[in-house]
């Protein structure tokens, strides 16, 4: 540990002391004793464990103009590394303001990528490149792919190059050559072809004299690996090694570090273990978690007084931290005020939740604050649309971070392309968007036979395939596809009269093959834009007919967003990373989307940990208010689920949280909050609650059948739930719990009893989740 008492004031009179002062650079002026900690230590291995809201970056380019400027090396001999070119850019920019115009010789500070690229173009011939060599895109990568899937002769249907690309990156990502690719992982991919796929490819990257983004880290590694000279040469060149969020390193850029790091090893790596949330792109938060054993003799500065949130806020989240095993430790404090406190509201579902929040945010504008400064973070991009619909009906100006506004997504529009075929049949432009979507064989060629056709005869696109099908004009297999379709349409079209419009859209999208396509695509955005194309149909349900949905829809997509204009930012939870609000919402704490049940199903406590950090994440963008909410009831999947408070609510801290009712009433659908109010509503364990896995999915009560009613619930002084509802179980009945099996009721309150069980003791329930005994 980092002796702090160096930094501290020291004896003697006022001169002595304004004499120090005149003798210490000025760019030291202004930093905190831990900060000039993490400046000043120098020598060795240094890890800067930085807080949300520390000023890690000051810390950080301060740091590099001292070293500067007690000539330790010189600007060329510094490497310094981010994880963004936007951070690379704001670093350089600060380090010249302390320094000046010597920052513009520092040519060793970029991205891991960008300083790999640098190396490899230099050493090009030792990993079989010239200097000159391509470096793929995205789609690039996948078209190489696809032909190698071709030469192969296997079906990319069945396995997708897109499938195979994000395998492939994720080996890289973890340093694997084709040869040190498991036979276990190499199954997973076209019946074990998985490996020598991977070689082919990385083959055919020779031949074309290029690299991905993944090469430019795994031939670093071979380059360093197979030429000592090279990497001993660098080990030297590198007088001063420093790394910016460590916490987000994966697997090849930690031992890149290794390696280059063991020469002199002054390295410095700033991080912070609680803000480790990229676990689904490859980042090992072990990486910084082991810092001390990887760099023995190792010292440790913690960053740990916040400059943004006020005290309240630093609480709830230490304390909910708090709760993760795999962490080094540290407690954020403020010198600022405690503030107001985080609320915690529950809601009857996500319309009411919108509602309140938009509510909330008009009245928060009202006494002057800037929408500009509000953010609503959200754990699934599909939480949006109900935040989005609102908006637009009271006119409250928004902006989605990160992302497409929902009915301006890929998925989205492709949907509504469907429908407005079934509602429009001379709809060009949504029938030419769908026509080989997914794909039927339908290739230029035949879309611009249907364009020449339909220009001459002066008719639509698809009353021109309903006349060409009937013809010998195309062959048999494109003429049969494109016949099937229209047939669809003509189905779907006749059923829009006696079939509810949600019903229709869910069988047409399902009939086309669309929602098959999405469940077959494995990239990690496939999930969420079958998430968003249930969201899509749940929200029709609101509308009395198809063509009343569709009109919506234009009016929404038609609203136009003014650059001057203040917004509120809507975004999910990873984009939100780095940034801070005055005041940040944070919907849908709720057991199975946050934290999110696919991390806790994949990943087990590491997952649940990490969703942890998340939620640490999202309450520390808030720098005065944090406002947090769930719903008793919410649509997931397409289904009504009743939902019960995260389990993260019980993480947080009473004396630093004020539980609230949404001005309507406070419809917590009879859940307490379990902290405050002590109810067992889930196991200690990671997974999902039994009696949720038993249940499944049910219908949401009517919003009718709400009690009208409710007397608040008092634990030691706070209003936590409302319910006078009437049970239909006496104390001394037995009953029957799908987790806890057979029990007696002992004690009824409304909808909650108190329920001494068989062999699990004694348990709070809700009656909706017992059967007679």
């Amino acid at each position: 540990m980092t002796d702090f008492d160096d930094y501290a004031p020291q004896p003697g009179g006022l001169a002595a002391r304004a004499a120090a002062a005149a003798q210490r650079p000025p760019y030291l002026d202004g930093l905190n004793p831990e900060q000039r900690a993490a400046v000043e230590t120098l020598d060795g291995p240094v890890l800067v464990l930085a807080g949300a809201g520390t000023g890690k970056t000051r810390a950080l380019t301060t740091r590099i103009a001292h070293i500067m400027a007690l000539g330790k090396a010189r600007a060329w001999e510094i490497l310094a590394v981010t994880f963004t070119n936007k951070a690379a850019r704001e670093m350089r920019e600060r380090i010249e303001m302390l320094v000046g115009e010597g920052a513009q010789a520092m040519q060793w500070l970029g991205t891991f990528h960008a300083v790999s690229a640098n190396i490899l173009r230099r050493h090009a011939e030792l990993v079989g490149l010239k200097p000159n060599f391509t470096i793929l895109d995205t789609d690039d990568q996948i078209r190489l792919l696809k032909q190698v899937l071709q030469a192969e002769n296997i079906d990319d249907k069945r396995w997708p190059a897109r499938a195979l690309a994000m395998r492939i990156d994720s080996w890289k990502n973890r340093g694997l050559s084709p040869g040190q690719v498991s036979a276990g992982e190499a199954e997973s991919f076209a019946n074990g072809k998985g490996a020598q796929l991977y070689a082919l490819y990385q083959e055919r990257l020779k031949i074309l004299n290029a690299v991905d983004f993944g090469d430019l880290l795994l031939e670093s590694l071979r380059l360093f690996r197979e030429n000592a000279d090279v990497l001993a040469d660098y080990q030297q060149r590198f007088k001063y090694i420093l790394v910016d969020e460590y916490q987000d390193t994966n697997t090849a850029q930690y031992l890149w570090l290794r390696l280059i790091s063991q020469g002199r090893r002054n390295v410095c790596c700033v991080g912070d273990d609680d803000q480790s949330v990229y676990g689904w792109r490859g980042a090992e938060v072990e990486n910084i978690l082991r810092f001390e054993q990887d760099f023995p003799g190792a010292k440790i500065v913690r960053l740990e007084r916040n400059y943004r949130s006020s005290g309240h806020i630093l609480a709830a989240a230490s304390h909910l931290i708090a709760h993760n095993e795999d962490r080094l430790g540290k407690t954020l404090f403020t010198d600022g005020e405690d503030g107001e406190k985080p609320t915690l509201t529950g809601v009857w579902d996500s319309q009411e939740e919108a509602r309140v929040i938009g509510e909330d945010i008009e009245q928060l504008q009202r006494k002057g604050q800037s929408l500009e400064e509000v953010a609503i973070l959200v754990r699934a991009s599909f939480q949006m649309r109900e935040f989005e619909e609102r908006f637009v009906e009271i006119g409250l100006p928004y902006r989605i971070i990160g992302g497409a506004r929902f009915y301006e997504r890929l998925e989205i529009r492709d949907a509504l392309a469907y429908l407005r075929c079934v509602a429009q049949p001379a709809d060009d432009l949504a029938f030419e968007r769908i026509v080989n979507t997914p794909k039927r064989g339908l290739g230029d060629a035949t879309i611009q036979l249907l364009h020449a056709f339909g220009r001459r005869e002066r008719i639509p696109l698809m009353q021109a395939a309903r006349v060409l099908v009937e013809t010998e004009e195309m062959k048999p297999k494109p003429r049969g596809a494109l016949k099937n379709l229209i047939a669809d349409f003509d189905r779907w079209r006749d059923l829009i009269d006696t079939k509810p419009q949600h019903e229709l859209a869910e069988m047409v999208l399902d009939e086309s093959g669309y929602t098959e396509m999405w469940r077959q695509d494995k990239t990690p955005e496939a999930a969420g834009r079958l998430e968003n194309l249930k969201e899509l149909v749940r929200a029709m349900e609101e509308f009395p007919d198809l063509a009343a949905f569709l009109e919506h829809i234009s009016l929404v997509m038609d609203t136009e967003e003014s650059k001057e204009q203040e917004r509120v930012s809507v975004m999910t939870l990873h984009a939100a990373k780095g940034l801070e609000f005055e005041t940040v919402y944070l919907p849908g704490w709720e057991e199975g989307l946050f934290p999110h049940q696919r991390s806790l199903d994949e990943q087990g406590r590491a997952g649940l940990e990490e969703e942890r950090r998340l939620a640490y994440v999202g309450l520390t963008r808030a720098k005065r208010r944090a406002r947090i909410f769930f719903a008793s009831n919410r649509r997931i999947r397409g289904l009504w689920q009743p939902t019960v408070p995260s389990r993260f609510v019980d993480n947080l801290p009473p004396t630093h949280v004020e539980v609230v009712e949404a001005p309507s009433g406070a419809h917590y659908g009879g859940y307490a909050v379990s902290r405050f109010a002590n109810l067992d509503v889930y196991g200690s364990d990671y997974s999902t609650p039994g009696w949720k896995r038993a249940q499944g999915a049910r219908p949401a009560p009517a919003r009718e059948s709400r009690p009208s009613s409710r007397q608040p619930l008092t634990i030691e002084g706070e209003v936590v739930a409302r319910s006078s509802s009437t049970s239909r179980w006496n104390a001394g009945a037995r009953v029957f719990h799908m987790k806890f099996g057979p029990g007696t009721v002992a004690t009824v309150d409304g909808n909650k009893l108190t329920v001494d069980f068989d062999k699990a003791g004694r348990k709070m329930v809700l009656e909706s989740f017992l059967e007679a005994g």
